[in-house]
């Protein structure tokens, strides 16, 4: 039999040293920014119950999520959203909370990618979710914009926000005469920008208008003149109302300073079935795949009781944090700047002295060797400038 006790599962991996303490300076930027706009903290199960998942809108494939029996036969899954499980606890435990509610989140989700080699299975994420208020312009604003922040701070100079709206592609697939196996296969390949695949299925149903305009969507990116051209391929009262929203809240972000790092994509067709409006995606330089994700969706907490408007996002914060030392922005570890060697008989005295020094702000390290010359030639190899001798007295000795 095959041992795996010396490998990680597919889809994980170690982290160690430097990635640990670039996913931590990745946390700490997201926190800092989330908190200071007045979101707090929310913490969700990492296991939850198989149905939370399972609804038309809140449908994940069985085969993406990490299953397991509870003791009372129940399915459970490991967490592959963070948003549902917060829209439950937006309904229940803060159903008395008033609006609007701002949270955040840092936690790891699991899914199963298993036709996607490279991808991880588990990600920490760290997003936000805005949960209430009216005015639907101004909360896609704020959350358009932290999002333009969350990646700034990863890169300032050159991130890029792309924004779509899903109710372009829904009018449209309300209008074609199809299935809904075809319809989620149109999906996929809209949002894998397909052509080739596309252009075949959309063959076979026809030469319809809306037909037409499913064929384009996946080049309907770029500028404000991509607005134009969705109207040209395709235009009714609804999708009319749709295209001037975007045009309003593109040049508002314009407006605000994002002009060059905001762009339009239609193609945006998430195969996550819970948004309703606006949709966006967030690029770093170093990274191939969108380190955020985000989204309004007004229709999900309201399956769990409590009705409201909400939009929020989440970020990879492995990603950011890979791109981080890509860049060579990552903080490197800071080694200790002395040792203390405890001769016989003094062990204890010297690590009393190690946490007095880590007390006060220095990195210390404690000597594990026999003898002093033992400790000196360790600090010299490692670049430890000070060795501190704890005999009958005190003695430094700096190299």
């Amino acid at each position: 039999m095959k041992r795996n006790d010396l490998i990680t599962p597919e889809g994980t991996r170690d982290l160690l040293f430097d990635e640990c303490l670039a996913r931590r300076e990745a946390e700490q930027k997201l926190n800092t920014l989330f908190s200071g706009l007045g979101y707090s903290e929310v913490v969700t199960p990492g296991i939850e119950f198989y149905d939370l998942f399972s609804s038309s809108t809140r449908h994940f494939r069985q085969e993406s999520m990490y299953k397991l029996v509870d003791s009372k036969g129940r399915i459970i899954v490991m967490r592959p959203d963070s948003t549902i499980p917060i829209a439950r606890l937006a309904a229940t435990r803060l159903k008395d909370a008033q609006f609007p509610l701002r949270l955040f989140y840092n936690q790891s989700v699991y899914e199963n990618n298993a036709l996607l080699k490279g991808r991880s299975d588990e990600v920490v994420q760290a997003g936000i979710e805005l949960l209430g208020g009216e005015m639907i312009k101004k909360g896609d604003l704020e959350v358009l914009t932290t999002a333009a922040e969350a990646l700034a701070g990863f890169d300032s100079s050159d991130f890029r926000l792309e924004m779509g709206h899903i109710g372009y592609f829904k009018e449209l697939m309300n209008k074609l005469g199809a299935d809904d196996s075809v319809k989620e296969e149109i999906r996929t390949l809209i949002s894998t920008k397909n052509y080739p695949v596309l252009n075949d299925l959309l063959d076979g149903l026809g030469s319809s208008k809306v037909a037409s305009a499913l064929r384009q969507l996946p080049r309907l990116f770029g500028g404000i003149d991509v607005l134009d051209k969705a109207s040209d391929l395709y235009n009714d009262d609804d999708i009319n109302a749709i295209l001037e929203y975007l045009r309003e809240v593109y040049t508002k972000l314009c407006e605000i300073g994002y002009e060059g790092k905001i762009s339009l994509d239609l193609g945006i067709v998430s195969h996550i079935d819970y948004y309703t409006g606006i949709v966006f995606r967030g690029y770093l330089s170093n990274i191939g795949e969108a380190v955020l994700k985000g989204g309004r969706y007004d229709r999900l907490v309201g399956e769990f009781g409590r009705d409201c408007n909400a939009v929020g996002f989440g970020v990879n914060v492995d990603s950011a944090a890979r791109h981080m030392m890509l860049c060579g922005t990552a903080s490197a570890g800071e080694k200790p700047t002395v040792i203390v060697f405890g001769a016989a008989g003094f062990e204890a005295k010297a690590m009393a002295y190690v946490h007095k020094l880590v007390r006060n702000g220095e990195k210390a390290e404690n000597s594990l060797f026999d003898t002093l010359d033992e400790t000196v030639a360790y600090a010299k190899l490692n670049g430890i400038s000070k060795v501190v001798e704890i005999n009958t007295g005190i003695k430094e000795i700096s190299l």
